[in-house]
């Protein structure tokens, strides 16, 4: 081999050689840099009130003679649309929906043959409303008609909801929120170590819960018009 041969060789080997140190050391340092970060959680928390509220008012007339029961939901019907005017309800919000009949000897399940009334006629009237004071009001008035002869079904165990309908119009004031504290957090726990925050690596914004404000052991969302609405946002910071 000429002394040209031998030193391009060498030369080639020395490259190789200095190629196959350089990578897999390229490679270990990313991989322990892409491990230097803190993993931080930001809250933010706003106490909204709704703005819709939607009542089901369902109830029941019952009896042996079908006409009879229809003639007498008719009456209770009007009586309930008059107590809806009476506190100021428009056409707009009260909506009247379709009889449900359940002729008992038609029913071949049904054991019951000592059953008082063969016929249960079950009719609802829905409200929906902005107004949701009024709703809640209207809603602690019903004792008027039960005292009018008015029977609510027993079934109906969550008949009034409040919804709170404007959650997308406070989302990016939550989120922006969310994310300062979860610097704060990743800046003081760069503080204790020594160490310095860098760019955001990874994020996610979480899941936007909407709570009673008052969270008691039987409290529900939908039964309460004062709310809490909650997103705790995960964000991972490098550390310089």
């Amino acid at each position: 081999m000429s002394e040209i041969n031998k030193i391009v060789s060498s030369a080639i080997l020395a490259t190789g050689i200095t190629l196959g140190g350089f990578f897999p050391g390229y490679y270990y340092y990313k991989s322990k840099m892409n491990l230097n970060f803190v993993t931080v959680k930001g809250l933010s928390e706003m106490d909204v009130r709704a703005d819709l509220g939607v009542w089901d008012i369902k109830y029941v007339v019952t009896g042996n003679d079908l006409p009879a029961a229809q003639s007498q939901m008719e009456k209770q019907q009007k009586t309930i649309i008059a107590f809806l005017n009476k506190f100021g309800f428009n056409e707009t919000e009260v909506a009247v929906k379709r009889t449900e009949t359940n002729d008992r000897m038609a029913n071949p399940y049904n054991s019951d043959t000592n059953a008082s009334a063969r016929y249960i006629l079950t009719q609802s009237i829905q409200v929906t409303s902005q107004n949701v004071d009024l709703v809640e009001k209207a809603v602690n008035s019903t004792g008027s008609l039960i005292a009018a002869g008015i029977v609510f079904d027993s079934n109906n165990y969550n008949p009034v909801s409040y919804i709170f309908t404007k959650l997308n119009s406070i989302k990016p004031q939550m989120l922006e929120e969310a994310t300062k504290n979860a610097s704060i957090a990743a800046n003081e726990f760069a503080k204790s170590s020594n160490t310095k925050v860098g760019k955001i690596r990874n994020a996610s914004q979480g899941v936007f819960s909407v709570l009673p404000r008052e969270q008691t052991a039987n409290a529900m969302e939908m039964n309460s018009i004062e709310k809490k609405v909650r997103v705790v946002s995960t964000i991972e910071y490098y550390l310089d």
